[in-house]
């Protein structure tokens, strides 16, 4: 891997490992259905404007129904729920829940194949299922009332990042900017009616707030996935997937930098067991086989 290949996915682990940051700051005072709909909203608009820029056809017409499935199971649906858990969840306890996406994505591919998983595998689904059940049966403790379902909604959100995977591997390859606008617009027009029908703060936002809505939307959303699609296309998937192991680690950094979180003992050993179960699932540090 080249340095600026490097730089690249350390980029893209502390921007992703950014954004349970702001959703942790923004989240108690938007709510979760305005925080996710602005986030989105400015994330399509930032996609539209370089498609428009680099003249990009976005393909709208030949793969409306994949982006409504992905808009719903990639974006709308597990923004939301992390929107939701972040109100009384640390963003530490976040980034690590997010890491188990990989875990989730074996066990229903499994499933849907109706195969049993090699033992690898089934080692990897152990030790991830051990590391949450550690992590939130510490956590659910010290939260506040409704702590229990904010950390069930963080878990769901990588469930539905595991469905959406399954569901990208079945239809084929997509334009990677059509398919980051694709999603993120139909994430924008199903989040739109909640977002309406849900209160808005009384008062104007504190400004930390409202730059902590600009850098999920554009930074963490729209920027991400275009350093995303590009090291997918310069290094391949497979080593693309290593940022899920660092993401924790600047989610859990952000987290206790700017936020002032501790970091318990069990956030460390349940945080280290997740990857130890992803990275038996994913098979990174494999050798990769070629074609």
């Amino acid at each position: 891997m080249s340095s600026a290949n490097l730089f690249r996915l350390v980029l893209l682990a502390a921007i992703w490992g950014a954004s349970f940051l702001f959703m942790r700051i923004a989240a108690p005072v938007l709510g979760a259905a305005w925080l996710v709909f602005f986030r989105v909203g400015l994330a399509a608009l930032f996609l539209w404007a370089v498609a428009l820029i680099l003249r990009r056809p976005l393909a709208l017409r030949a793969n409306w129904r994949a982006f409504l499935v992905l808009g719903l199971l990639n974006s709308a649906l597990p923004f939301l729920l992390f929107a939701y858990a972040a109100r009384l969840t640390p963003a530490s306890l976040l980034a690590v829940l997010n890491a188990t996406a990989p875990i989730w994505a074996a066990l229903i591919g499994a499933l849907l194949a109706r195969s049993w998983p090699e033992p690898r595998v089934l080692g990897g689904l152990a030790l991830g299922i051990a590391g949450v059940a550690l992590l939130a049966g510490v956590e659910v403790g010290a939260l506040p009332a409704g702590g229990g379902l904010a950390v069930l909604a963080g878990i769901g959100a990588a469930v539905c990042y595991g469905i959406a995977s399954q569901y990208t591997r079945r239809i084929g390859n997509l334009e990677p900017h059509a398919g980051a606008f694709g999603n993120l617009a139909a994430a924008t027009l199903y989040l739109a009616p909640l977002a309406l029908l849900s209160p808005l703060p009384e008062q104007m936002p504190p400004p930390g707030v409202l730059a902590a809505v600009v850098a999920l939307g554009v930074l963490c959303s729209g920027v991400a996935f275009l350093l995303y699609f590009r090291l997918v296309a310069e290094i391949g998937p497979v080593r693309t997937l290593t940022v899920t192991y660092l993401i924790p680690l600047f989610g859990v950094l952000w987290g206790v930098v700017f936020l002032a979180e501790q970091v318990g003992w069990h956030t460390l050993v349940g945080g280290l067991t997740v990857l130890a179960g992803t990275a038996l699932v994913t098979g990174i540090g494999q050798r990769e086989k070629t074609s």
